[in-house]
């Protein structure tokens, strides 16, 4: 029984949400929403147990010195009253209005001449209305009750005495309340700053840069959520170190026989007649060739998600277009493809601030994508261009474009457009891209307005 009873409490204490839902979901607007009112009801509390507590002794003090007036007037046997004074004086400064009457309970002086007479009272003290105002009165009889003396006290003034005294003690609250709000305003936002950096950091995770978080100046109330985040990344981390391993050793398995395989169907071609078993052993060297490339190509992946991160300098364009050409120059003469710079002079001292390597390693794959999709006898330029003073670098080629709805697709991981003739392994443009985006660039393709080929375009991101 105490289980379930346990079980009903954590239930209901689950249920229990300190942040609401929609847009008030924020840690600055939730302390508001808690703390503002908490801050207004100590405010009030404090001003109403003020005036009451100041009431209690403003009254026990007034009365204190209304008794002492009346005993002593009445004691002394005389007919003194203080000098006349208008009601509104009493009602503003709380002046003491007394009044004397006889044994016959008849007036014999006042103070306050605008204050009527009131009905015999005993001795002690009594609350009264006269005029429409509030009075506190005191009855004292003098020896052998030959004279009644009255000591009258507005009950606006001690009203009014006590409310300044609630006021004074509240003004201090009232004062700290906007300084509160704002000092936990800064605190909130502070802290909000701290959650939104972490919330940066993990950002800038990625496949290839994946790092703990660090936990200086972390809340120690944040502190669990941003070690279990680390944990999940350190996880993360392992598992795509494995698998990069796993790629490394899989293709420096097969490369091995590959080569050792290519070696031997060139050695036996030359034993081979001509006719239809050359055209089905020249198939087989096509798909021995393949699956070379995309081996190497997975190599190359590997290699380039596990290098560490190339520090960004200024890179000339111009430059770096003519050493891809250089190196790509063999494969272009060997599919009979015109290769070449192309642009304006304009673009002569076009630089990008990047890594070199990611940016050699990107336009590379553009370069040999666009040799290979182009036909024998095509045209593939590289150029570099100036939009809006930002400069990128095209290749252009006269190959047969990709259809628009596969523009997206090529993009991923060993996967060509379907009906190509054109002998690829499908890494080309995904390695191209990461390579981009590792030095702050991105890929952008669109298929010539002419429909005679596609531009690839480099270009900052």
């Amino acid at each position: 029984m105490m289980h379930f009873h346990a079980e009903q409490a954590l239930g209901r204490a689950s249920r229990f949400h300190v942040f609401p839902t929609g847009r008030l979901c924020s840690l600055r607007r939730a302390l508001l929403l808690w703390l503002v009112p908490l801050f207004l009801l100590v405010g009030v509390t404090s001003a109403t147990v003020s005036y009451w507590s100041h009431g209690r002794m403003v009254n026990t003090f007034m009365d204190d010195q209304m008794s002492q007036l009346g005993d002593s007037i009445a004691a002394s046997g005389r007919q003194v009253v203080p000098p006349p004074a208008p009601v509104e004086r009493a009602h503003k400064w709380g002046t003491y209005v007394v009044q004397l009457y006889d044994a016959q309970g008849r007036m014999l002086m006042s103070s306050c001449p605008d204050l009527p007479a009131v009905a015999p009272m005993d001795a002690g003290f009594r609350d009264v209305s006269m005029q429409g105002s509030q009075w506190r009165v005191y009855t004292a009889m003098a020896p052998g009750e030959s004279q009644r003396v009255e000591v009258f006290q507005s009950g606006q003034f001690r009203r009014h005495l006590a409310a300044e005294q609630a006021i004074a003690s509240a003004v201090p609250v009232l004062i700290l309340l906007p300084l509160a709000i704002l000092v936990l305003w800064s605190i909130a936002r502070a802290v909000s700053a701290a959650v939104q950096d972490i919330g940066r950091q993990a950002a800038t995770q990625d496949i290839n840069n994946i790092a703990e978080l660090p936990l200086a100046r972390v809340p120690a109330e944040i502190q669990p959520l941003v070690v279990s985040f680390n944990s999940l990344l350190t996880r993360l981390r392992d598992s795509f170190d494995t698998k990069r391993r796993f790629v490394q050793d899989a293709a420096h398995e097969l490369r091995t026989p590959l080569t050792a395989l290519s070696l031997q169907l060139e050695n036996l071609r030359r034993d081979l007649p001509d006719g239809a078993c050359g055209q089905s052993f020249g198939q087989l060297e096509l798909g021995v060739s393949r699956a070379s490339r995309v081996v190497d190509q997975l190599l190359k992946m590997s290699r380039q998600e596990a290098q560490p991160q190339e520090e960004a300098t200024v890179v000339d364009l111009r430059a770096q277009v003519r050493e891809s050409i250089s190196a790509l120059i063999a494969l272009a003469d060997q599919r009979h493809i015109d290769l070449g710079v192309a642009g304006d002079t304009a673009a002569a001292f076009a630089t990008l601030h990047c890594a070199p390597g990611d940016l050699r390693s990107a336009l590379d794959n553009l370069v040999e994508n666009a040799l290979r999709y182009t036909p024998e006898g095509g045209v593939v330029d590289v150029r570099v261009v100036t939009e809006r003073g930002r400069h990128a670098i095209e290749v252009v080629d006269s190959g047969p474009g990709i259809p628009p709805e596969l523009m997206d697709r090529v993009f991923d991981r060993f996967f060509r457009v379907p009906g190509s003739s054109a002998r690829g392994s499908g890494l080309g443009l995904s390695i191209a891209q990461a390579a981009a985006r590792r030095c702050g660039l991105r890929v952008v393709l669109r298929n010539r307005e002419d429909a005679s080929g596609l531009i690839a375009r480099l270009e900052p991101a």
